[in-house]
């Protein structure tokens, strides 16, 4: 069963990536330690990159069985960034 998930990179100065989005828990614990590539996300040169850690990715407890179906609905590629889809490599 598949979760919702908040994103949030602060990059000091240059500003910060975030996103919301639907994954399976197992998924989100086989990511972490993994690097994480965005690109230039946050402007020209900005150059976006790291390794993904606890605390980068928090689930919301908050949301019901209804509400992450609507969601799915509604959103089906979630909201913002998702760091799934720029992991540069698997463990």
């Amino acid at each position: 069963m598949k979760n919702l998930y908040q994103f949030y990179w602060d990059c000091g100065r240059s500003g910060y990536v975030e996103g919301v989005f639907l994954a399976e828990p197992r998924v989100i614990t086989d990511a972490m330690g993994c690097e994480l590539y965005l690109g230039e996300v946050l402007g020209k040169h900005s150059d976006v990159h790291g390794v993904l850690e606890e605390g980068d990715i928090v689930r919301l407890p908050d949301a019901t069985p209804e509400f992450i179906e609507q969601f799915a609905v509604i959103f089906p590629n979630g909201i913002g960034y998702n760091p799934l889809g720029y992991l540069e490599d698997n463990k």
